[in-house]
């Protein structure tokens, strides 16, 4: 009887279903961008977002789990990038099965369920399996070979290998201290006619026994001084990796041989033009364009910091494997349909932003196509002639002249047995960023030491409130007493100040008892439920102790709290209008306007931003009732708000109504959208890759803005003398006319150029067979330097031409080498040459190269080298 073979959403929903059987609540992936952990740069197990759980942080409604994660691991800490395509089982991006415990079943449940899924439910052989435990775990070797009947040669006890007490691969920490504990690892058998031997032994890093699921039992706490005590609460974390199991299950000995990586690896083919589906190109870039996709579906764009440099690293590498398969034109972007097809059942997020991230994808491939060959051409030219280490100053040219980050030009290294001087590429780097700091300040300010206890907030319902100072600082010093003319920071037991927080700047107001008054002049958090108010004390004298009263400016929070109020609706209406792709990357709330950045790959046109407005007016119109409401965060979940990647929500949330808009928010807002008045666009712009920001007004603001605007058409109206309604047909005229006058000024430095040129044949040095020219020309542009140098080229034959054109203090500079010379002289080199020495830099093609300079006063001396630069090259 033949074994059944499991597709890898077989093995999903068969996992999720099981435990679901056993009383464990699903649980969705989470984002690959952790929002409960600052230290990771990416959700890399399925355990993260249950970290607080585990640290008894925070509390779930279930005491069992399970789930499919989504994980990454290629950058920091956790990084497979460099192994991915060349071995059978690295990859980016991965899935891991998982099952949780907190406080509730424990080892053996765990055991018996894991190999009643593996055997009864997977049908894999027992006599294939076999289990690692923890050296003094004789709880759990008890369970292998007493309950479940696994030989006890079969299972293995792992000490401390790792070079020092509890240091054991079967042995788990969260950290140097806290939660930690046993685990028990379960090993699928390939057979002997693989190479490797079992867990333990000498010999363990074969591929014949191959781990596939681990179950981590903490027990105990870890102490500083190295010691353990039990917890209370004894919980189970399992991880495996699904595209191991479906390795084993689709009876198979690579990860890249299962449906899932075959579908995605013959759309590669496809893509490329490329026949045979085992090069190790295809699993590459069949590996990152999952891991890309989903960064992209969790609002990571590519960037040149943080996790968007991540994300720029793994898509450059995948279009660099493509560009050695022969495909010199945008194609990884295409394959993202596929992903879909594959996927998209299992992660809805990844099949509704299909769209938008084919469009990230296509734009970063068109950005870095546009220097891929000519960094290919020099990284070639670098490891020719027998190489065996490249220059560090090399790699870091690649890295910031032509977007090669370090670990691909190791990449294509290594393929060709070159080493890179990484210390040299270091070096590099850290002169360009030491130049980089010393032409700039950074200033901290100091945190304030507070011990007390929190403040009440009563900012939601009172805009003034009487209270007590209970801590006084100056100049971040705590202090008894403020005098007059003093600044400092009051802190109090209650208030009604919101402090800055959720893009949303502090309140402003003041402080007052008898004659004494502080001036606030912003709010800030001390700590999560402290708030301090930062002003100057402008009469009187101001002692802890004192009962105060506590007064908002009414104005100003009534303006802020209509600028981020509208933000909410504007948010949805961005979303209505762009897709569904546009999240919240930062936002900044004052009584002056809104500034909202989002995730957008593209400029919001014209058209869209009045469909924006006239979405987002209609909702003022409406004037219906805003509504707050605080509950848990899973009730939360379930009403449907939007919640922000990223970011870190308590166990109690605030669930805001405005319009047709449900958000988390723990701003302050108006009572009715229409207390918002009018809502007016005033800019939209780039921030970062894929990054849009949009700024607006409302109110009074946006009153005062269109009418500055109308006085401004009325002006040029006047200027014009035409009437407004004119004014556009006027100014078209007019520029019409601009246009004419600049191409006869243009024809006029063509025909003076094209003179100069026929003189400047004469000026050519002959050296060694090469005409050699390097000259001023006068009033060129760079039209005129390219034109006058292709004229030049055919007159003088075999020729290396510089020329230069100075407008002030700012230089232009063109070289030119005739085909045949290249060789010998190229083009970009001579043109660097030069222009290094007046301030600048460029570049270009070995026959044609552009530059620019800004010291126009040693453009002579410049002009002078070049007869010796070329004499030295040929």
């Amino acid at each position: 009887m033949s074994k059944p073979t499991f597709s890898v959403a077989d093995i999903r929903k068969s996992f999720l279903d099981f435990f679901a059987s056993k009383g464990h609540t699903v649980v969705a992936s989470s984002s690959l961008v952790p929002g409960n952990d600052p230290t990771l740069m990416f959700t890399n197990s399925g355990m993260v977002q249950f970290k607080d759980v585990f640290l008894g942080t925070d509390k779930r409604p279930y005491s069992r789990a399970t789930s499919v994660q989504a994980c990454l691991r290629a950058g920091g800490k956790h990084n497979d990038l460099e192994n991915v395509g060349y071995t059978a089982r690295h990859h980016t991006f991965f899935e891991m099965l998982g099952n949780w415990s907190f406080g509730d079943y424990f080892k053996l449940e765990s055991i018996q369920w894991g190999w009643e899924l593996l055997t009864k439910v997977y049908g894999l052989p027992a006599e294939k399996l076999l289990a690692t435990v923890y050296e003094e775990d004789d709880e759990a070797y008890d369970i292998w070979t007493q309950v479940i009947g696994l030989p006890p040669e079969r299972v293995i006890r792992i000490g401390d290998n790792k070079g020092g007490r509890y240091k054991s691969d079967n042995f788990w920490m969260m950290a140097d201290t806290g939660p930690c504990g046993p685990c028990s690892e379960i090993f699928y058998d390939h057979g002997e006619h693989i190479a490797g031997g079992p867990p333990g032994s000498p010999d363990e890093d074969g591929d014949r026994f191959i781990e596939i699921w681990n179950h981590v039992f903490m027990q105990f706490d870890m102490k500083e001084d190295g010691s353990i005590v039990k917890l209370p609460a004894p919980c189970v974390d399992t991880g495996m990796g699904l595209e191991r199991l479906a390795a084993i299950l689709q009876h198979v000995h690579s990860n890249y041989e299962i449906d899932l990586f075959q579908a995605l690896i013959k759309a590669a083919g496809r893509e490329t033009h490329t026949s045979d589906l085992n090069n190790p190109s295809l699993k590459v870039i069949a590996d990152h364009i999952r891991a890309t996709s989903f960064l992209v579906s969790d609002g990571v764009i590519p960037s040149n910091e943080g996790r968007g440099y991540v994300q720029r690293r793994i898509i450059r590498r995948a279009i660099r494997h493509g560009y050695k398969l022969g495909q010199k034109t945008p194609f990884f972007h295409k394959l993202v349909h596929e992903l879909v097809v594959q996927m998209g059942d299992a992660y809805p997020k990844l099949k509704e932003q299909e769209a938008h991230i084919t469009s990230v994808l296509k734009a970063e491939e068109e950005r870095f196509f546009e220097t891929l060959a000519n960094g290919m051409e020099i990284l070639d030219s670098a490891l020719a002639g027998g190489v065996k280490l490249l220059s560090g100053d090399v790699a870091f040219k690649l890295h910031d002249t032509y977007g090669f980050p370090l670990d691909l030009t190791n990449d294509v290294a290594r393929e060709r047995d070159v080493k890179v001087d990484e210390a040299g590429f270091n070096a590099a780097m850290e002169h360009q960023k030491s130049t980089a700091r010393a032409a700039g300040k950074f200033k901290m300010d100091r945190a304030l030491e507070y011990a007390g206890a929190a403040n009440a907030f009563t900012g939601y319902e009172k805009l003034s409130e009487s209270a007590k100072v209970v801590a006084l600082y100056r100049e971040g010093e705590s202090v008894n007493e403020l005098k007059v003319g003093e600044s400092g920071v009051v802190v109090l037991d209650t208030t009604p100040f919101y402090a800055e927080s959720g893009g949303q700047v502090g309140d402003q107001g003041r402080i007052t008892v008898g004659t004494a008054v502080f001036k606030v002049q912003d709010t800030l958090k001390i700590k999560a439920d402290v708030y301090g108010h930062h002003g100057m004390l402008e009469s009187g004298a101001l002692k802890v102790g004192d009962a105060v009263q506590a007064e908002v400016d009414t104005e100003v929070r009534a303006a802020t709290m209509r600028n981020h109020s509208v933000t909410h609706i504007m948010h949805k209406a961005l979303r209505e209008v762009l897709g569904a792709h546009v999240q919240q990357k930062g936002s900044l709330v004052n009584a002056e306007r809104t500034r909202f950045d989002f995730a957008h790959n593209a400029p919001v046109t014209a058209e869209q931003i009045r469909d924006i407005e006239a979405r987002v007016n209609k909702e003022i119109l409406a004037n219906t009732d805003t509504q707050a409401r605080v509950m848990d965060i899973e009730s939360a979940q379930k009403t449907g708000a939007m919640m922000l990647f990223g970011e870190k929500y308590g166990d109690s949330v605030r669930v805001l109504d405005i319009g047709t808009s449900r958000e988390l928010c723990g701003g302050t807002h108006v009572h009715r959208t229409g207390d918002i008045g009018l809502f007016k666009v005033v800019g939209e712009s780039g921030v970062a890759a894929g990054v849009r920001r949009v700024e607006a007004v409302t109110g009074e603001n946006a009153l005062a803005y269109l009418q500055s605007l109308e006085s401004t058409v009325d002006q040029a109206a006047a200027t014009l003398k035409a009437p407004v309604a004119e004014l556009t047909s006027r100014i078209g005229g007019a520029l019409d006319q601009i246009k004419a006058l600049e191409k006869e000024v243009a024809a006029l430095k063509g025909k003076l150029a094209s003179s100069q040129g026929d003189e400047l044949v004469t000026q050519a040095a002959d050296i060694k067979g090469i005409k050699v020219l390097a000259a001023k020309l006068e009033g060129a542009d760079a039209k005129t330097l390219r034109e006058t140098m292709d004229k030049l080229k055919d007159k003088l034959g075999a020729a290396a031409i510089v020329l230069a054109a100075v407008d002030g203090d700012k230089v232009q500079l063109a070289a030119g080498v005739t085909k045949n010379e290249t060789a010998k002289v190229k083009a970009g080199e001579l043109v660097n040459f030069v222009a290094q020495q007046v301030g600048g830099k460029g570049g270009g093609k070995p026959d044609m190269a552009m530059a620019g300079g800004t010291d126009a006063s040693k453009v002579d001396a410049a002009l002078a080298s070049v007869q010796s630069w070329v004499a030295e090259r040929v």
